[in-house]
């Protein structure tokens, strides 16, 4: 029962959502998360550690980068991911998508970024 209220929990926050929406197509660094999502490095880690204490999420570490996916190793977890990345749609998610777009853009072409972000463009993925 706690792990199911964890869960819940975890999935009553728009950022937590918008952090499911973006690893739907896959690993992402948190620094892409961070330019997706326009926050801070920290709260985004903040988000991204409840989704991970709750099972929603796994990570892996490359150097000194995290990256983030989802973790559909559960039929229960993984029904509950699907219907979220079926059902969460809106205006920010098309922002953050597009912001993540252009930074992933950015970071393959080795285009500076602001000078927030370009010490995040060195995560190389």
């Amino acid at each position: 029962m706690k792990e199911m209220l964890g869960i819940f929990k975890s999935l009553s926050d728009e950022t937590r959502l918008r952090v499911i929406k973006l690893l739907e197509h896959g690993e992402l660094c948190v620094c892409d998360i961070t330019a997706a999502l326009d926050m801070v490095q920290p709260k985004v880690s903040f988000h991204l550690g409840t989704l991970k204490q709750a099972g929603l999420i796994k990570d892996r570490k490359q150097g000194k980068w995290i990256h983030y996916s989802l973790n559909d190793g559960d039929l229960f977890k993984r029904m509950l991911l699907l219907s979220i990345c079926e059902k969460a749609d809106g205006a920010s998610i098309a922002e953050d998508r597009k912001r993540l777009a252009g930074f992933l853009k950015k970071k393959k072409t080795g285009t500076d970024c602001d000078t927030a972000k370009s010490r995040a463009c060195s995560c190389g993925a």
